[in-house]
This record gives C-alpha cells, sequence and structure tokens, in this order.
C-alpha cells in the first residue's frame, strides 16, 4: 500500500508542476466566461448599432401593405417584376419581395430575390411578416374581430408536485430538473473521457521512454497502475474544485463591482426574509408570482444529494474507465496505435451520452432510463443525469454497488493486460494478443 501511495503522490505531483496543468486550472476560469461576454457585448452591440435592411416589394395582389420594423424597411415598387429586378440589381438594397396575386385559403408564389444567400434568421422573420399580414387579411375576410379572437386563446398553467413518501407536498419544474441533469450529464461525459486520455497518453510515455522499465523494477505492475489512475483521479478533482472556487470568486465580484448581489445570494436572502415574515412572503407573492414560484422550486432541489453523487459517478465512472485506458496505453507504443482500441471502451460510455437525451431527460423513470443508470459502463452519465428528478434509494444504491464492482472488474481484467503489456515494445498489438496476455499466468 506504501508503493500505491508513493505513485500517487508522484504522479500529482508531476502533473501539478507542470506550466500546463498551472495554465490550464488557473486561464480556463478566465478565458471562457471572458469569451462569452465580450461575444454577447459585440453582439449586443450589433444589434443596437445595425441599420434595416432595404427590401423591395412588388404587391401585385394590392392586400399586403407591410409597415417596415426595426429589422426590415420595406419599399413598395409599383413596377412589373421584371422591371423592378433591374431596379434591384442597380440598387445596393438588401432584397425583393414579390407578393403575387394570391388566394387566401392557398397562398403560394411568393418570391425573394437577394444578391448572396441570407440567414435563416432573415428568412424566418420575413415569413413571419407575411404570415401574420395574411392572417390579418383572413380575420378581414371572415369578419372576426381581433380582440375577441384574443380572448378566446386561454393559457392554462399545471403546477406540478411531488408527494414524498411521508405524504409531504413539494413544489418541482420539470424544466429546472431537465437543465440540472443536462448540465450534470455532459460534465461526467467531458472529465471521463479528457481524464481517460490522460492516463493513457501518461501510461505511453513512460513505456516510450523506458522509465517504466526502472519502476516495475521495486514495485508490481498492478500497483503502478492503481497508483496511476487515482493519482490522475486525485489531479482531475482537484482542479475541478479550483475551477468551481475560481468561478464563484470572480463571478462574486464581477457582480460586486456593479453593486449585484450573484443570483443564488440574492435567492437564499429573499427565501430567509419570506421563511422570516409571512406578510412579506404573501406581499412578493402578489408583486413577482414567477419568481416566487421559481425560489420555492428551486428550493425543494437537493443540491447536497445530487453534489455527492455527482462526485461519486465522477470518481467511479473515472476509475472505471481509466483502468480500461491504462491497459490500452500499456499495450501500444504511440497515442496513433491506440485509436483501433478507443472506440469499443468509450463505445458504452457514448451510448450513456446519447441515452441521456434520448431517454433520461425525456422519460427519467422509463424502463431504458433504469437500465442505462444500473449499468456500470453507463451509469455515469445516466444516473447523474436521472438524480434530479428524484431516484428511489434501492436504485441508487444498486446502481452504486454495480459501479464499485464494474471497477473491481475492469481493473482486475486491465491489471492482467497491464503487468505483461507495459513490458512490452515493437509488437503489433491486436485483440487476440491482448486475449493471450490476458490468459497469460503470472
Amino acid at each position: 500500500m506504501n508503493k500505491i501511495w508513493l505513485i500517487i503522490q508522484r504522479e500529482i505531483l508531476n502533473r501539478i508542476q507542470k506550466k500546463s496543468f498551472l495554465i490550464t486550472t488557473i486561464l480556463v476560469p478566465l478565458i471562457f466566461p471572458a469569451i462569452i461576454g465580450v461575444l454577447i457585448y459585440i453582439m449586443v452591440k450589433e444589434i443596437e448599432s445595425a441599420r434595416p435592411d432595404t427590401v423591395l416589394v412588388v404587391d401585385e395582389s394590392g392586400r399586403c401593405s407591410l409597415d417596415s420594423t426595426r429589422r426590415f424597411r420595406f419599399v413598395p415598387l409599383n413596377t412589373p417584376l421584371n422591371e423592378a429586378k433591374k431596379v434591384f440589381q442597380q440598387s445596393e438594397n438588401f432584397a425583393l419581395l414579390y407578393i403575387p396575386d394570391f388566394d387566401l385559403d392557398s397562398p403560394e408564389g411568393f418570391a425573394l430575390y437577394t444578391r448572396e444567400n441570407p440567414s435563416i434568421e432573415k428568412i424566418e422573420s420575413l415569413r413571419n411578416i407575411l404570415k401574420d399580414r395574411i392572417h390579418d387579411l383572413k380575420l378581414e375576410a371572415y369578419h372576426i374581430d381581433r380582440e375577441v379572437l384574443k380572448k378566446l386563446k386561454v393559457d392554462v398553467n399545471i403546477k406540478q408536485f411531488n408527494i414524498t413518501e411521508t405524504g409531504e407536498e413539494q413544489s418541482s419544474n420539470s424544466g429546472i430538473l431537465y437543465a440540472a441533469g443536462f448540465i450534470l450529464g455532459i460534465l461526467i461525459y467531458m472529465f471521463v473521457m479528457i481524464y481517460g486520455v490522460q492516463i493513457m497518453q501518461g501510461v505511453i510515455d513512460e513505456k516510450s521512454s523506458r522509465i517504466v522499465e526502472v519502476i516495475v523494477s521495486s514495485v508490481k505492475p498492478f500497483q503502478l497502475m492503481l497508483g496511476k489512475i487515482i493519482g490522475i483521479a486525485s489531479v482531475g478533482l482537484l482542479q475541478f474544485l479550483i475551477w468551481i472556487v475560481l468561478i464563484s470568486v470572480l463571478s462574486s465580484a464581477v457582480f460586486a463591482y456593479f453593486g449585484m448581489n450573484m443570483p443564488q445570494q440574492e435567492l437564499m436572502e429573499q427565501m430567509s426574509v419570506q421563511m422570516g415574515n409571512e406578510e412579506v412572503q404573501q406581499a412578493m407573492q402578489k408583486q413577482n408570482p414567477q419568481m416566487f414560484k421559481l425560489m420555492q422550486q428551486v428550493n425543494q432541489i437537493p443540491f447536497g444529494k445530487i453534489t455527492l453523487v455527482f462526485l461519486f459517478y465522477f470518481l467511479g465512472g473515472y476509475l472505471l474507465y481509466g483502468a480500461l485506458f491504462a491497459a490500452v496505453g500499456s499495450a501500444v507504443d504511440s497515442i496513433q496505435d491506440s485509436q483501433q482500441f478507443q472506440f469499443p471502451i468509450t463505445l458504452p460510455l457514448l451510448i450513456g451520452y446519447i441515452g441521456l437525451f434520448m431517454f433520461i431527460l425525456r422519460d427519467p423513470h422509463g424502463p431504458v432510463s433504469f437500465w442505462l443508470s444500473v449499468i456500470p459502463f453507463t451509469s455515469p452519465v445516466a444516473m447523474v443525469g436521472r438524480i434530479a428528478f428524484g431516484v428511489p434509494s434501492w436504485q441508487l444504491a444498486l446502481s452504486m454497488a454495480l459501479l464499485v464492482g464494474g471497477f473491481i472488474l475492469t481493473t482486475w481484467v486491465a491489471g492482467r493486460i497491464y503487468r505483461v503489456g507495459i513490458l512490452m515494445t515493437g509488437t503489433k498489438v491486436n485483440y487476440k494478443v491482448l486475449a493471450r496476455w490476458f490468459m497469460m499466468k503470472g
């Protein structure tokens, strides 16, 4: 055990002392918010300073007088279409819109002439303007009052409640739970892939530099593999925690600079006021019922349980796949040679990632979602996607137990391949060779 601990220390120190670790750990929380902020600022400024596009309109129906908007300025032309095309070619206007003498029941024959292919957004905006105009014409033709039509539309709001085993009712919101499952599932997929490949790259580098031949003279190959996996997992977890702290601190500093509180701080303050003063609670409910409802729903989410489950599946999924990546790294001599073995390893993780969108977020309590969340190779992504929706305790316990068992199994299988492959160089490796290494007696 002492030897494994020494290898873990070596892996942690070697990686955190590298400039690349310091750069990614410190700059990533700075770069991504900065890039997003700059792009949003540029987009807002571009929208504010953008001039409306001029659209020439030939209306043969005589019924579509289009009002200019912030996006488009419509200029009618009382000329035939062929002459209008010549006028358009000689101008610098954005487009020429042709409106035929159409039938209200089946409006067809509309055409848009441009010099270059416009964006889908602009085409949709023009289409919606025409749809609204034709809609108004239909209302006039059928003598339907617009205000009466608006009153006929009804917005139905369904309140969501969960009834616990004790009979307690808790407010919920599927939209919030969907977002939580979406974000957590993607984070698990990304971290397991990134740090799993790092293990494989580290094993290949040591094998190529012959350092491993010196190391295995004093420790067993299995101890070396296990120490490397746990060491890199510790570095990944440390980096992840540093990112959370840095992003929280930087976000708080930015909000404080503008004299604002962080959204979660403001939410907690408002919730504490509501819980302590019933009159204030009723006043806030009347003043902003949507925000009041959202705060109640967010307050019902078990963030502590979700965080613990996320950390468990992050470590469990990483250790499970890390052992397989280490086995592949020990069997090959370069990262190029490893590509034929990477896909079968990552395929179950990819199935879990795709299943997150196709099954789990769509129906988190369905049979496919259940099996994806208990099978060890897909549970790291699937279960963290389900956990926000509420998972029965027995399912969570079964999934965790199987994940631990899966890690032990994959570590044993990978260890048998690792003990032989780590000392093999220049060997053409295929699945038959890996099977032979696995069956070899130590």
